[in-house]
């Protein structure tokens, strides 16, 4: 009966729900799903990580390449995001090129990347105007749920803090790069951004971590990103219900939070990887 009901009346059996501070999958209004985290899965990766959050499933790979400078920016490297959506993470994707959703994820965190510093692009260059490195963070979804952003700045940040660059000098001689494999430092990060996302129910009510059923059924959505500080580096609202200074503040306040607690967790996966 409640399966029947909940199909001709989806908004209304969650509302039932949320009356009752509680969601149909068991959690409360404020409670994230279950956050684990894989650091350096992809062996053929300079840096990788798999986040899982709930069913949300998404791996970061990254790639380190040498390449000149652009010619304004003589003395920075270059950080290129992009997000993948395959068919095979949710019948809503379709096989091509990127649909909308997967450029405005990119988008995100791209601004994510440049708003917080959480690599200073500076720190990419080798040689300045002459060589510098690039890294391309491939953000790739395997099952979708719902709070894609959340997952993937996650896995970024994770898979950026397993990236070990090699020592690259060049020599005065032949002006060619000399490549030393066997002495590799790590990527330094700045700042560490976490992402936590809320789905606006009836313009009013606020849920933390939406699936992708709650995503479908809500009036808006709002993502925010904050670093250790608790400095606001980014607030994301792709349209739907408006939110008053008062709720904006509560979201800020739950993503501090927030932070504290996928820090905690990604120090703890590196200090169990880390060779004593």
């Amino acid at each position: 009966m409640a399966a029947a009901f909940k199909t001709v009346e989806p908004l209304e059996y969650y509302r039932r729900f949320l009356k009752e501070n509680c969601r149909p999958d068991g959690r409360e209004l404020g409670e994230f799903r279950t956050t684990t985290v894989n650091i350096g899965s992809i062996t053929t990766a300079d840096g990788s990580a798999l986040v899982k959050l709930g069913n949300t499933t998404v791996i970061c790979g990254v790639k380190a390449e040498l390449a000149a400078p652009a010619v304004d920016s003589a003395n920075k490297g270059y950080i290129v995001p992009n997000v993948e959506l395959p068919s095979l993470c949710a019948e809503r994707f379709r096989s091509g090129p990127p649909g909308e959703e997967a450029q405005a994820a990119s988008q995100f965190i791209a601004d994510v990347i440049e708003n917080s510093q959480m690599i200073v692009k500076e720190d990419l260059c080798i040689a300045n105007g002459k060589l510098a490195w690039v890294l391309y963070c491939d953000i790739l979804c395997l099952d979708y749920d719902g709070n894609l952003l959340d997952a993937s700045v996650f896995a970024l940040l994770a898979a950026l803090k397993n990236v070990q660059l090699p020592l690259v000098t060049i020599n005065e001689e032949t002006g060619l790069s000399e490549v030393n494999l066997k002495q590799k430092n790590p990527l330094i990060i700045r700042k560490h951004p976490v992402a936590t996302s809320f789905a606006i129910f009836d313009d009013t009510l606020l849920i933390v971590d939406p699936t992708a059923e709650e995503e479908d059924l809500a009036t808006g959505t709002v993502t925010i990103v904050t670093d250790e500080e608790g400095r606001l580096c980014s607030v994301h609202k792709p349209g739907g219900s408006p939110l008053t200074g008062a709720k904006l503040q509560d979201c800020i306040t739950r993503a501090i939070t927030r932070h504290k607690e996928v820090k905690k967790l990604i120090d703890k996966v590196i200090k169990s990887i880390t060779p004593k």
